[in-house]
């Protein structure tokens, strides 16, 4: 049962790297393996389902995120696919003349036997997620 915290400076804006993490639609341009994602809103809250596709297999599945401004955090919890659970977040602290980012998850594969492929794969992929932020982040922001 994974759970995992990455902690990273970057050289970008917290307000930008905030609006980058929260811009959900834009997500299958450039993070590695989501190749669909539809968000609706309800209320303050959006649910995002998520495509993601890992070799032959795709899966998709639903989270309800919600985004802080003011405080600089978003939240997920997923609501449906093959997670037990899996609850993430992501907080943007102004550092210097750039930005601490954390972001931690922590999820759990329902399916004893997709768990077992499955779940390693999921985590090993976590770093490359972050990487593909922050060069897109290089990219949109200089």
């Amino acid at each position: 049962m994974p759970d995992l915290y990455f902690d990273r400076h970057v050289p970008h804006l917290a307000d930008r790297m905030f609006d980058l993490v929260n811009d959900l639609e834009r997500y299958p341009r450039f993070l590695p393996n989501v190749s669909a994602m539809t968000v609706r809103r309800d209320g303050t809250a959006r649910f995002a389902k998520m495509t993601v596709k890992f070799g032959p297999v795709t899966q998709s599945y639903t989270s309800r995120v919600e985004a802080d401004p003011v405080a600089r955090t978003i939240t997920a919890k997923a609501v449906d696919g093959p997670f037990a659970y899996l609850d993430s977040k992501w907080t943007f602290t102004p550092e210097g003349e750039g930005t601490r980012i954390e972001f931690d998850i922590d999820f759990h594969i329902a399916n004893p036997l997709l768990a077992a492929v499955a779940e390693p794969a999921f985590a090993a992929k976590q770093q490359e997620i972050i990487d593909a932020f922050m060069d897109e982040a290089d990219r949109r922001f200089g």
